[in-house]
């Protein structure tokens, strides 16, 4: 065996020898890697341009995911944000492909930019910048809020930041302003879950666009027992809301249910609460409140039926639906409904009817900037342009943030959809400590080329604004109606005070075919008669100040605070004024 073993050894290393010498095996040789033509090439694949974050914390992370390439040899890559370096590479397992990942866990509110810089060997350098942006954390906009959908693209909640689960194949459609609604189909519907929106007060708001053709029952939000019983019908009354509608010969019969847990409320307005979908083609709003001694149905803001309860049992009630009886309220057939739903909102308490009308007019306007940490249009997300150097006083306005002027600085916005036949505007506003010059409020108005530096065309739009009267800040308004000018000048009544008024006071203005109007504080203070607003070469909205477009008696920057800003395609009247004021 031994001399087997030997023979075999001896025969494999000549094999080998042989092998080597007559060039079976390659040896390994020194290859020119070529002349280096270009600079190093790199991908960003997340974030994408335009990425916005949306985070209810105040500082987050973000997963940057990026790869460099090189013809010859990458030396060393740097990694950015907003140009401060984040991390830095220059020891790659393959000299010519990087593929890197980084969690950068800084990210505060605001725009960001990610900045990608690679060089190779030969000293060539390439630079690939991101824009990124995380937006403000959601802040409710009414008190008790709990649950708040949009319904802008994605079935998101917007307090938790929690997606709903969507059954079947519901989509999207137009909503009552710029953006997107929930759009029902057949077998369709959302889910959410219910633990942490009850309470012993209960309210929700929401606008309904009903189906052209009512052809049967539909459930618009129910939140129930699941009935183990009868799981293809279920109908368990005895807890939870079913808010829902009937087919009332071509009318939708819009009812709401309340389980006590003893027995049921029935919210019924009888004929009150039908609605033609062939008159009303359009959106309409519906609200439901729980109490603990009442349950009131509204539409449009009008009370429809206010029944007498024990208040609501929310025994096994772990579910929501949205536009669906299914699953927990089917027994009687309240299955998907096909129409749109938008603005969506639960509350831990029973809303007032005043509540209501204003969060219904609220999400009837076409603008609106409520300055919290941004200067974005919460209807069209868009941005206005920033000019000279406006802040935030944090914490300050009449909801959270607020608008900060400061000299020679204000807010720009295109025009685009906010003008019409009628028009109005609404903002809560803190004068300056001393008024010691005259200032811009509100501008909409045209261009005057022939006086850049001191223009003042009013043949067209519309100038809100003070002068300086002896201290006291004088509001006027003009309305441009192409033939020549609407003054609005209220006199003393619109003359006020810094020094006795050093807190907010609320501003409106409303635009009719026929009149033109302001208000202080709810209070109308000026009124003249016009023949309409003319919109010619009004492309431009400035906030805050006179400039660029009326600048002519020196109505510049306000330095002092504003909040809450809405403009709406309509003139409101006094009562919705009113509402407004006193929110």
């Amino acid at each position: 065996m031994k001399i087997y073993s030997k023979l075999i050894v001896f025969a494999l290393t000549l094999f080998l020898f042989n092998a080597c010498t007559q060039d079976y095996i390659d040896s390994i040789t020194k290859v020119d890697p070529g002349t280096d033509e270009s600079a190093p090439q790199i991908t960003v694949n997340f974030p994408p341009d335009g990425y916005e974050l949306q985070t209810n914390e105040a500082v987050t992370s973000i997963n940057i995911d990026f790869k460099v390439t090189d013809d010859i040899e990458i030396k060393s890559i740097s990694l950015k944000v907003d140009g401060s370096e984040i991390n830095n590479y220059s020891d790659f397992k393959d000299y010519r492909v990087a593929m890197e990942k980084y969690t950068y866990d800084n990210v505060t509110t605001g725009s960001h930019v990610l900045t990608v810089e690679a060089t190779d060997t030969d000293g060539k350098t390439s630079t690939t910048n991101v824009n990124f942006s995380k937006a403000p954390p959601y802040v409710p906009q009414y008190v008790g809020e709990t649950f708040y959908m949009p319904f802008n693209n994605e079935y998101r909640e917007m307090n938790s930041l929690t997606l709903a689960t969507a059954v079947g194949m519901p989509g999207f459609t137009d909503g009552i302003q710029q953006g997107t609604a929930y759009q029902g189909a057949a077998d369709s519907y959302l889910t959410f879950p219910g633990t942490s929106l009850q309470g012993d007060e209960f309210s929700a708001t929401f606008w309904l666009k009903l189906p052209s053709t009512i052809d049967g029952a539909a459930g618009l939000l129910v939140m129930g027992p699941e009935d183990t019983a009868n799981p293809d019908a279920q109908n368990i009354r005895t807890s939870g809301f079913r808010l829902f509608y009937d087919n009332a010969g071509g009318m939708a019969y819009i009812k709401a249910n309340v389980g006590t847990g003893d027995g049921e409320t029935w919210v019924d307005g009888g004929d009150a609460a039908k609605f033609d979908p062939a008159t009303n083609n359009g959106w309409i709003h519906v609200s439901l409140t729980i109490s603990q001694t009442e349950a009131t149905l509204y539409v449009n803001g009008q009370l429809i039926k206010q029944s007498t309860t024990t208040g609501i049992d929310w025994t096994g009630c772990d579910l929501l639906s949205i536009m669906s009886g299914a699953p927990r309220f089917t027994g009687w057939g309240h299955l998907s409904c096909t129409g749109g739903m938008d603005e969506l909102r639960l509350y831990n308490k029973a809303l007032s009817q005043a509540e209501i009308q204003t969060m219904m007019l609220k999400e009837e306007s076409t603008f609106h900037m409520g300055f919290d940490g941004n200067y974005k249009d919460a209807v069209s997300g868009d941005a206005a342009t920033v000019v000279g150097s406006p802040s935030y006083a944090y914490g300050d306005g009449v909801s959270g943030d607020a608008y900060q002027g400061a000299a020679d600085s204000y807010l720009t916005f295109p025009t685009t959809g906010l003008q019409g036949n009628e028009f109005s505007a609404s903002c809560w506003l803190k004068l300056p400590s001393t008024i010691d010059s005259n200032a811009g409020i509100l501008v909409m108005g045209p261009e005057d080329t022939a006086n850049p530096d001191a223009q003042n065309v009013r043949t067209s739009g519309f100038r809100f604004f003070y002068d300086n009267s002896g201290g006291l800040a004088y509001l006027k308004v003009n309305v441009g109606t192409g033939a020549g000018e609407t003054w609005v000048d209220g006199g003393d009544a619109a003359k006020v005070d810094p020094a006795v008024n050093n807190g907010w006071i609320h501003l409106a203005m409303t635009i009719s075919g026929t009149d033109v109007a302001y208000y202080i504080n709810g209070q109308q203070v000026g009124t003249a008669t016009t023949t309409g607003i003319d919109w010619t070469g009004c492309d431009l909205f400035s906030i805050m100040s006179g400039a660029p477009r009326f600048t002519g008696w020196g109505h510049l920057s306000c330095v002092g605070e504003m909040d809450e800003l809405y403009l709406f395609n309509k003139a409101l009247s006094a009562d919705e004024v009113t509402l407004l004021a006193n929110e």
